[in-house]
């Protein structure tokens, strides 16, 4: 081999080498400010936990939800209750038969 060819070998190397360089670069780059990204926004996210629970979620707030469910519920049983007996009512006392008359 000659010197040159030593030469434009080298130079070769050193131009992929140079060219791996800076792609690995531009991604260590992505990757930090993705990181960066999603370190905000798992901050942002516990943030809003919090929030939400201090806002929403309190024992009061859900004591109240279940009372208007109860005595919603509760509300629906009576008025079954109620056509219930409507219709007890109904069949106990049938109406009298009316007579036709014979022609």
């Amino acid at each position: 081999m000659t010197p040159e060819e030593i030469m434009k070998a080298v130079m070769f190397f050193i131009a992929v080498a140079g060219a791996g360089w800076g792609i690995w670069w531009k991604v260590e780059g992505r990757v930090k400010e993705v990181d960066r990204k999603a370190d905000k926004a798992i901050a942002d996210l516990a943030a809003h936990k919090l929030h939400a629970a201090e806002t929403f979620a309190t024992k009061t707030s859900q004591a109240e939800q279940t009372a208007q469910l109860l005595r919603a519920i509760e509300g629906v049983g009576n008025r079954i209750d109620g056509v219930h007996e409507r219709l007890d009512r109904l069949y106990e006392n049938p109406p009298p038969r009316r007579a036709t008359r014979a022609q």
